[in-house]
């Protein structure tokens, strides 16, 4: 897979994962990855290197996924050209989750000037009245979804201003897509684009009266994880950050990182894992504020209360660790 990007690559991966684990159906698989590669050439090729036996890749007859609706839900048809994943439907599980209409807590949808178009967001608040630190949210490579809405407004009970933004924008948004497609709409979009709509989250949060300009932080879980340690590299006015899961950053650019920044990681996922000690000598050799929490018995995605890796105590210790690390350097 030398020719594919780091998140594609990740992405490519991480789907192998979930379908070797029963997670994911070998059709849901195979269109995810091919909606990434872009051909069924290019994903017999991927699926070979990352190890797919003869049985799992695709057939020489199997023709190119079509996006498509997601109102036509999840029919399949009797070639598998029309299939579509449903979106789940698990309820969030956290005790730390807080539904939408809680008093204490304002949430609505905004739009942020990019360039020459404008992208949406969810916007959580405070309900009560006053200047609070900005957290930025990346979403995981499912787009802006309920849960990561949920994530806002934990952030917004906690006493931040916490911004999510759909980086599907420009693409319709995230429910507008076919479930499948949108890990390759994000990877074909590119990273620096997404980088680019966060910087210009940036100057939108920094210009409300709510927020104090100079304390701002970013948070992300698995794709949006290795985003926020993009954004980490390119962008001097984060004070800290803390992605879950992530790809890291080429170490050539850890250097350019001035925020502290807490890697979460979880104790079985290995592929993820493979690259954290390497991450944390290049943060260490660049004399960057830094902490690497591995948690046990846990896998990748386990603070995802509406995934089934979710485990309620360890994804409970790493948000109220995260808290404490937004506490301390925001």
């Amino acid at each position: 897979m030398s020719d594919l990007g780091t998140f594609e690559k990740y992405l490519i991966e991480e789907f192998y994962d979930d379908y070797r684990e029963g997670q994911i159906s070998r059709r849901t698989f195979i269109r995810r990855v091919a909606f990434i590669t872009g051909s069924m050439g290019a994903t017999l090729t991927a699926l070979t290197a990352v190890g797919c036996s003869p049985a799992e890749l695709p057939t020489a007859t199997e023709p190119m996924p079509v996006p498509v609706s997601p109102t036509a839900g999840a029919t399949v048809a009797a070639d598998g050209t029309a299939t579509a994943t449903a979106a789940p439907t698990t309820e969030p599980q956290s005790p730390l989750s807080v539904k939408e209409g809680d008093p204490a807590v304002t949430g609505s949808r905004v739009t942020i000037p990019v360039e020459s178009t404008d992208i949406s967001g969810y916007l959580a608040q405070p309900a009560a009245a006053g200047v609070y630190p900005a957290i930025l949210i990346c979403h995981e490579n499912r787009g802006l979804t309920p849960h990561i809405e949920d994530v806002a407004r934990r952030f917004a009970k906690a006493g931040y201003v916490a911004l999510a933004l759909d980086l599907l924008s420009r693409e319709g948004g995230t429910a507008a897509n076919d479930r499948d497609a949108i890990p390759g709409l994000l990877t074909n979009a590119g990273a620096e684009r997404h980088v680019g709509d966060f910087k210009a989250a940036a100057v939108y949060l920094k210009g409300l009266d709510t927020v104090d300009p100079e304390r701002l932080g970013m948070n992300g879980y698995c794709f949006g994880g290795g985003i926020t340690w993009q954004a980490a590299t390119q962008m001097p006015e984060l004070k800290a950050a803390v992605p879950f899961y992530g790809p890291g950053p080429d170490a050539a650019a850890v250097a350019s990182i001035s925020a502290a920044m807490l890697g979460v990681y979880a104790e079985q996922d290995e592929r993820v894992n493979a690259g954290k000690d390497a991450l944390d000598q290049a943060l260490t050799a660049a004399g960057v504020t830094h902490q690497m929490n591995v948690y046990p018995g846990v896998n990748h995605a386990f603070h995802n209360d509406t995934g089934q890796r979710y485990v309620e105590a360890q994804a409970t210790q790493a948000w109220n660790d995260m808290l404490a690390w937004f506490g301390e350097y925001l």
